[in-house]
């Protein structure tokens, strides 16, 4: 069994149908579905690229596109597996079931949908809904262990949970004892730690942006100790302002829908890890490049580290091979 944490469709816009059908559901836009349809990755991929916008916006990067395609395939294949979902501050889960999958092309309804545009929605019979656990009690997202709020929620489309926070969120939902987790150093440290000093998940993203920036700023400030660097390499930092750059990671962020570019892992913020490895970094993805438009992409601190000045599509096809001896979820 797998435990994956999901939204459904842009701004979660089949969250209601879901619910009010038992069904776990996606869609992918008509112009895209044939190429899925023929498993050309490369072709959805490009045809994403030229025709597509994300939710907020933007054209989406090839890792989102990536993304886009394997997501249908997840919903097609799902069977068994725990789903949860947040919807405000209430928890919802269901366990999908065996069968093919219904699709249907219907109207776009959408945010951003282009006027007369239309979608395939993928829809996988499951269980009804619940917001209760298997013994009937109720468990809001305030109630949940602080730590358990850092992987029981994804920004993107959807995560697979690892092993050992998939066996936590299984034994929430049966209704288990968790002290075996609470007990843990890691989690007593940052129940501590959000009752001395809680933050907003916005006001985290903006600190994570802030200091990604600064290090950006600072990196071309006194690249080869040269105090003149500014006027000799203003090239190198390709932006107004340091803000102008945070503002623009901020857009990376939303655009990459909270996920590493590289890895596809959830985006750790600074307040909502205590393992720095897995904070965001800003990463160049032509490492001798400038810190410039479309040469940016945020990363893991630990992926970032391992690519160094290598290329960014060999890194890649390293780590792919790396991935395919072995289960790499978060």
């Amino acid at each position: 069994m797998k435990t994956i944490i999901a939204n459904f469709g842009v701004k979660n816009y089949l969250w209601e149908d879901c619910l009010r059908n038992s069904t776990i559901a996606t869609f992918e836009v008509e112009i895209l579905r044939p190429y899925w349809e023929a498993n050309d990755k490369e072709g959805f991929i490009a045809k994403s690229i030229a025709t597509q916008k994300t939710a907020a916006g933007l054209t989406p990067t090839k890792s989102t596109a990536s993304r886009w395609f394997n997501i249908s395939t997840v919903v097609s294949t799902t069977d068994g597996d725990l789903w949860i979902h947040r919807e405000k501050d209430e928890i919802w889960w269901t366990i999908s079931k065996s069968g093919e999958p219904t699709v249907t092309l219907e109207p776009a309804n959408y945010p951003l949908a282009k006027p007369g545009e239309r979608v395939y929605v993928i829809r996988k019979p499951a269980e009804p809904w619940s917001n209760k656990n298997k013994k009937g009690i109720r468990v809001d997202w305030n109630g949940l262990h602080p730590k358990a709020r850092e992987f029981l929620f994804t920004e993107g489309t959807l995560q697979t949970l690892s092993p050992n926070n998939a066996e936590y969120a299984q034994a929430w939902i049966n209704g288990e004892n968790l002290d075996a987790w609470h007990k843990q150093p890691a989690w007593l440290e940052k129940e501590k730690s959000k009752k001395n000093s809680p933050v907003t998940f916005s006001d985290t993203k903006q600190k994570a942006a802030w200091r990604m920036a600064n290090t950006a700023w600072n990196t071309t400030e006194n690249a080869n100790g040269q105090q003149e660097l500014r006027k000799i390499k203003n090239k190198d930092f390709c932006f107004e302002s340091q803000y102008a750059l945070e503002q623009y990671v901020l857009v990376l962020i939303e655009s990459q829908e909270g996920l590493c570019a590289i890895s596809g892992l959830q985006l750790q913020l600074d307040e909502t890890s205590e393992i720095k490895d897995f904070f965001c970094s800003l990463d160049r993805i032509d490492s001798a490049g400038h810190y410039a438009p479309d040469n940016l992409q945020v990363v893991c601190q630990f992926i970032n580290r391992w690519k160094g000045a290598d290329d960014n599509l060999r890194f890649k096809e390293l780590l792919s091979l790396v991935c395919a001896e072995g289960d790499v979820d978060v």
